[in-house]
């Protein structure tokens, strides 16, 4: 056996020798996946931050104020049944053209849309066709952010040297970390219009903005080289004829592992990201131009609660830095709402913070490794979009529905807010426990980490 993690063997046990990365290759793989995530959580963020403080004056205003909260968190749910529709429709093109493709088509359908919506006519001048047009892109925005993530963090684990797999997939959530900043500074700024210049044409820069995001990740992504396990693949004619159907068939724990572990998390990211700002506004009476400054904030602790994360599941593995941290969100649950719920500014921060670290970047920058290393080769860009996406419907998608509609049934209380947390949470938690230690899995083999842990893993 040899230590040089780009030898690797095949079901059958003969070596198989994959192409070695080079540095610089490497580096613009890194580069891609960074700064494309970038763009998707700055779209996602500047629509979630639109949808909490302005989308239900702009597009819904004929509704009570609840009902007007719902409904943009209707059309903001709209995005994440689109994404596994996108995972299901670039899964053939991800595990038989190949992940770079799928980064470059995805990086147009993201940033047309995001584009787009800076452009949209308001319900006074459409009426109906408005928020009609409005949850159309939203859909669009969702379809390619559904195919994105996972050719992201595929590419960068079929990039990565043995023992770095978990850092240099933690920089897809670095990026969305930086997504998050430059997303909730550019509210920042359009708030410190006047009311009436801001709801008039403010709001749309926020979104024309996007064009300058999306400029740089085409530049950098066109060039980028295809991954050498999936070079490797078609060299050798043992890509799947049917990528969907192969995993459906013969991948479903590894589907059922990543759809519950990453259900959890995904309702807890966008609770902090979307919901929070709905609960403050609305129950605590906080000023709507100190939520971007939050959201902004949490993003500048989210960017190293990313890369720490990632480097800790290199370190002690992805089963307990996992474990610990689906743990921690489900015992911080009720604190954190308790805590924003006294209004005090800082406490407020506090919680975002935490929220931020915990939840919506290091947390999900914990997991990316492990999505990839669950699936065997020859469908692994299906088996992580499918499962990630899909669980993304009842995690993040729901999330803010449920608990806009919770926090309205109990009369501004918070409670069933938090047990709904540790609920869906508490579920992760449970799968988490029972998923196995896939760090330093054989990439190149065609079988699934958890079919035979001494197989899967690369030869030491």
């Amino acid at each position: 056996m040899t230590d040089n993690p780009l030898l690797v063997e095949t079901g059958s046990h003969s070596p198989r020798h994959a192409p070695i990365a080079r540095k610089a290759e490497l580096r613009r793989a890194g580069w891609a996946g960074f700064i494309g995530t970038v763009l998707e959580n700055y779209d996602m963020v500047v629509y979630g931050v639109g949808t909490a403080i302005i989308f239900n004056t702009l597009f819904f205003p004929n509704v009570s104020p609840a009902v007007g909260f719902i409904a943009s968190f209707g059309a903001y749910a709209v995005g994440f049944v689109a994404r596994p529709m996108g995972g299901l429709f670039f899964s053939r093109f991800g595990d038989k053209i190949g992940r770079k493709f799928v980064l470059v088509a995805t990086l147009a359908l993201m940033g047309t849309a995001t584009f787009a919506m800076g452009l949209l006519p308001t319900y006074e001048t459409a009426g109906i066709l408005a928020p009609i047009l409005l949850t159309i892109l939203r859909f669009i925005q969702g379809f390619g952010a559904g195919a994105e993530m996972a050719s992201a963090v595929v590419l960068l684990a079929e990039f990565a040297p043995k023992g770095k797999r978990g850092a240099l997939t933690s920089l897809v959530w670095t990026g969305a970390a930086v997504g998050s900043v430059f997303g909730s500074m550019a509210w920042v700024l359009v708030q410190m219009l006047p009311r009436e210049e801001l709801e008039s044409w403010g709001w749309r820069l926020v979104f024309l903005s996007s064009a300058v995001v999306t400029v740089a990740a085409y530049l950098i992504r066109r060039n980028m080289k295809e991954s050498p396990v999936f070079s490797e693949l078609k060299r050798e004619h043992v890509e799947a004829a049917s990528p969907v159907k192969e995993v459906l068939a013969k991948g479903r724990r590894p589907l059922r592992q990543v759809f519950l572990i990453n259900m959890g998390t995904h309702a807890h990211s966008y609770i902090y990201q979307a919901f929070l700002a709905t609960f403050l506004i609305s129950v605590v009476n906080i000023d709507k131009a100190v939520i971007p400054q939050m959201l902004a904030m949490g993003g500048l602790f989210g960017i190293p609660a990313a890369l720490l994360a990632g480097r800790a599941t290199d370190r002690w593995g992805r089963k307990p830095v996992n474990v610990f941290i689906l743990a921690f969100l489900f015992l911080f649950s009720f604190p954190a709402f308790w805590l924003a719920g006294t209004g005090n500014i800082w406490l407020i921060a506090l919680v975002y913070a935490i929220g931020f670290i915990f939840a919506v970047q290091g947390g999900i920058a914990a997991q990316s490794a492990m999505y990839a290393e669950l699936f065997g080769s020859k469908y692994r860009y299906a088996g992580v979009a499918i499962a990630r996406e899909f669980s993304a419907i009842f995690g993040g998608g729901i999330a803010p529905i449920i608990c806009s509609a919770l926090l309205s049934w109990a009369t501004n209380s918070y409670w069933p807010v938090a047990v709904y947390m540790m609920f869906i949470v508490g579920i992760s938690l449970v799968q988490a426990v029972k998923t196995p230690e896939t760090r330093d899995r054989d990439l190149s083999s065609e079988a699934n980490a958890d079919l035979g842990n001494a197989n899967a893993r690369q030869p030491a």
